[in-house]
Parts: C-alpha cells; sequence; structure tokens
C-alpha cells in the first residue's frame, strides 16, 4: 500500500524518538483542573479485543469526532506532530481535537491517535470525561472522504507519564485501531502538569 507523505513518519523514527525523551507522556501539559474537580483513582478496563472482519479504508483525514457516553462531539481535527523537544504536540484550546498525523488516519491499518485536553485554562477540555467510558462504548470519526469510520472501546487505562508504554500506544496492529488520549490523575502545581494520561483502546467494527 502507498502511504501519502502526510500521513504516516517512518515507526522506528517515531518510536525511536519519543521513547528518547519525555514522551512517555503523549500529553505533556494541562491546565489547572476547575474547582472542586477531584482526580480519579488509577483504574484500567479491560477486555480482550476481537478480531475485526472490518476492512481498511483508504486514506482519509479526520474531520469529527463523536463519543456519544461521554457526550464529545467536535467541531474539527486539527493535526499535531511533534514539538520540538520530541513530544506530542497538543491543541491551542480547551475544546479542539488534534490528529497525530505521523501516523494513519483512522479507519487505516494501524493505530490513529486522537488527543485532547482534560481541561485547559480552567475550562473542561473535550476529553474531560475520557476517564469515563466503558468497554463497548463507540466513538464515531467523520472523515474527510465522506465516510465515518466506528470504534468499539477495548481498554480504558491510566498511566504515569514517567511510564507511559509508548508501544503499545503508537505500535503497530494487526487492523484498525484508535487510540484517544488525554491527561489525568494528580494536578503538579509546581510544573504545571498533570502526572499520568489516560488511554483508551479501540478497534474498527462499523463503516
Amino acid at each position: 500500500m502507498i502511504r501519502p507523505s502526510w500521513r504516516r513518519w517512518p515507526f522506528p523514527l517515531v518510536i525511536g524518538t519519543l521513547l528518547g525523551v519525555v514522551l512517555a507522556a503523549a500529553l505533556t501539559a494541562c491546565a489547572v483542573p476547575p474547582p472542586g474537580e477531584v482526580a480519579s483513582p488509577p483504574t484500567v478496563s479491560a477486555v480482550a479485543p476481537s478480531t475485526s472482519a472490518i476492512s481498511p479504508l483508504a486514506p482519509a483525514k479526520p474531520a469529527r469526532l463523536e463519543i456519544p457516553a461521554i457526550g464529545v462531539r467536535t467541531g474539527g481535527i486539527v493535526g499535531l506532530g511533534l514539538a520540538g523537544d520530541g513530544t506530542l504536540q497538543v491543541p491551542q484550546d480547551a475544546i479542539t481535537t488534534g490528529w497525530f498525523t505521523g501516523g494513519p488516519a483512522p479507519g487505516e491499518i494501524g493505530p490513529a491517535v486522537l488527543a485532547g485536553h482534560v481541561d485547559y485554562k480552567k475550562v473542561p477540555g473535550v476529553f474531560v470525561r475520557l476517564k469515563d467510558l466503558k468497554v463497548g462504548d463507540e466513538a464515531l470519526v467523520h472523515r474527510e472522504d465522506g465516510t465515518t469510520a466506528v470504534f468499539t472501546v477495548y481498554a480504558v487505562e491510566r498511566h504515569s507519564k514517567a511510564s507511559f508504554p509508548t508501544e503499545k500506544v503508537y505500535g503497530d496492529t494487526t487492523g484498525p485501531e484508535l487510540r484517544l488520549i488525554t491527561c489525568g490523575g494528580e494536578f503538579d502545581s509546581s510544573t504545571g502538569n498533570y502526572l499520568d494520561n489516560v488511554v483508551a483502546f479501540a478497534k474498527l467494527t462499523r463503516v
């Protein structure tokens, strides 16, 4: 398969870069949580992903995201690359979702990565309820070619940024998958960062 130049950087380069810097973090900075927000305890919910009979889709950039179970409905998706220090860039406001352009587009073979803030400048972020996703919930990615890729969640995990599972999140998969990433855990006011990341894992189940 010919891979468009806008779509994927060489995977060994991506993994090498991510492992070589502090991006064990995926999202490195989120704003102070709104007053009264309490961080949830570490959680991991998962079931073994089933083999999907859905064929991968042709390349097409993601345009909008819906996650009905947690009330997400975005008006647009921006492209994200890597910052100068090797960390994943982040959206510049609370409500925008970003797509990591160095990986697959949602619906292609491999793990498409969408990231958003849990909060930003004291405004609840688009992924403020990401930690509440459950196995079996769906994420709908509307693509620029008019198709909609529907992914079903099979795991929701929280990891310390100091031990972020980079290869598990960004590594190759046998079919089309989706990763949804935000910050989580306790907020360190001395650094302005959350200590953890929340990651939802999903597989393409229908189009």
